[in-house]
């Protein structure tokens, strides 16, 4: 009698553990009204449970313009997300014995400097995963953001030795992209193949990702792909998709939830594949060593759930969610976001990609399914993050209208500034290169050399301080230019800073220094 108590009892934890699952009902309704809220086009969802696909399905359209549906096999790209597969790279040449997570990498590329020497000589190919460098959040990044700057990997490795340090070698989680740059390129050396055909051979094709590339370019079909769309002047407006040219490994990786749901089901399989997963893409090892807590992270108190630890590994965050690991990341390119999340306890994975570059939508989607996993009952996602998102954006509004405000009043002026025709001229930074300032009609512009998308006009705001007001308003990255004179009053320099609290964390403009180049 006991033991047929204690198995009743046993059975009843076992519903409370596993809650009931949102069925695909739910889903559907569920993401057709983030849809609507979040003014997202189209959004893509699969879920994987216990090694199968029990949930994959397209919403909305994949492009305001034409209309077309949202599938399963529809296209997105996949932006940060890629950075796993760099990290699963890495560690299928550390399972070859051609690698050690802890080989420096000056062994493999010589010319890698960073700014301090002792951190140079002491920086390892794990190093390169885990945002612990010491450069500053999202450091360089203008150097490959907006997807039209035009430098070579090899600029971009060479570049590395003149941003500064912000923080003490592995003591701070500073996020940051161009070291994944390398990453791909230490694959590139010690493989002998690219790293978008490394990344293809071994890990897409043996998983039957068919439908997926490496690059934008690698793309066999392009009838299903989604358009990037963006907010502007509180439109939805269709924008360029992001390329990524030259540096895949960061983010240039194109799939679909179909395909995107065998790599999950392959991380909660350890690495593992095929029939009885019989067949391995790396080791149990390796897999461990990537989802090993690596970086310290701040614990967030403002999260859906329980947390009491944050950590990321080898191009996943790692956290707890109500007492289970998480394993996850997002991933957000120009007018489209991404997210993979698992919860290996629960061998339960979750993929939803939108084309809207709104973060929370994804965040909505992926944490109501977790919620009806976890028993948790009563939350409403979508309302809670809305407000936050509406909350955000109310409070940018209010910053940037007052400077606006100003620059209005200034140009009400008869003058349109101090001597403005004294501040054109080219400035040079040591990692960006030129950017040049032109009077024209009275008014100042600004280029940057080597990204064409960054130009715009200049406006007056105070004393020695400018707007830069962009071109292309999908970038919501307006920007100030505070100059510095010498003591005749001639302009010698100026930094930048972004206006918006929003403007994301690439546009590095205050890692800029532009001195005047004399001619």
């Amino acid at each position: 009698m006991r033991r047929a108590v204690s198995l009743i009892l046993l059975l009843a934890l076992a519903v409370a553990v596993s809650g009931q699952p949102l069925s695909s009902k739910k889903i559907d309704r569920l993401t057709t009204r983030v849809i609507k809220e979040f003014n997202v086009p189209g959004v893509a969802v699969a879920v994987v449970k216990d090694g199968k696909v029990i949930h994959m399905k397209g919403y909305g359209v994949r492009s305001i313009a034409s209309g077309q549906k949202t599938d399963e096999h529809t296209l997105f790209a996949i932006a940060s997300n890629t950075k796993a597969f760099t990290a699963a790279t890495l560690g299928i040449l550390v399972d070859e014995g051609r690698l050690r997570w802890d080989t420096k990498v000056t062994e493999i590329i010589p010319e890698f400097r960073l700014y301090n020497s002792y951190v140079t000589e002491d920086f390892f190919i794990k190093d390169l995963l885990t945002h612990r460098s010491g450069m500053g959040e999202g450091a360089g990044d203008l150097m490959g953001w907006p997807d039209s700057a035009m430098f070579t990997a090899d600029e971009i490795i060479h570049n590395l030795r003149y941003l500064k340090q912000a923080s003490s070698f592995r003591t701070r989680y500073d996020y940051d992209n161009l070291l994944y740059i390398v990453a791909g390129e230490v694959v590139k050396r010690v493989s002998g193949q690219s790293w978008e055909e490394f990344a293809e051979s071994r890990i897409m094709k043996p998983l039957g990702m068919n439908e997926s590339a490496a690059s934008f370019r690698r793309i066999k079909d392009l009838t299903n792909i989604i358009d990037a769309h963006v907010m502007v002047d509180g439109r939805l407006k269709v924008v360029p998709k992001q390329e990524a040219k030259r540096h895949n490994s960061v983010g240039g990786i194109y799939s679909n939830v179909s395909d995107m749901s065998k790599w999950v089901i392959l991380q909660l399989n350890s690495g593992r594949h095929g029939s009885s997963a019989g067949e391995k893409i790396f080791s149990v090892e390796a897999h461990r060593e990537m989802w090993t807590p690596q970086t310290v992270k701040t614990v967030s108190t403002s999260g859906s759930y329980r947390s009491n630890f944050a950590f990321y590994g080898l191009g996943w965050n790692l956290t707890d969610v109500n007492g289970y690991l998480q394993v996850y990341h997002t991933g957000s390119h120009a007018g489209i976001e991404t997210r993979v999340t698992m919860l290996p306890e629960l061998s339960l994975g979750i993929i939803v990609f939108t084309n809207q570059q709104v973060p929370e939508a994804h965040e909505a989607i992926t944490n109501s399914i977790i919620d009806g996993y976890l028993g948790i009952r009563g939350n409403d996602h979508i309302m809670k993050l809305r407000e936050k998102v509406e909350r955000a954006q109310a409070m940018a509004r209010k910053i940037t209208d007052e400077i606006w405000a100003t620059v209005e009043e200034k140009r009400k002026e008869s003058s349109p500034g101090p001597g403005t025709g004294s501040f054109a001229g080219t400035y040079s930074d040591a990692w960006f290169g030129d950017i040049i300032i032109s009077a024209e009609d009275g008014r100042l512009r600004i280029r940057a050399e080597k990204s064409p998308r960054m130009r715009g006009r200049m406006f007056h705001y105070t004393a020695n301080t400018f707007i830069v007001k962009w071109d292309d308003r999908s970038m919501d990255a307006d920007a100030f230019a505070v100059f510095t004179l010498d003591r005749e009053g001639k302009p010698v320099s100026f930094t930048m800073e972004a206006i918006s609290p929003l403007t994301d964390f690439s546009y590095d403009f205050q890692d800029l220094c532009l001195v005047r180049r004399e001619k």
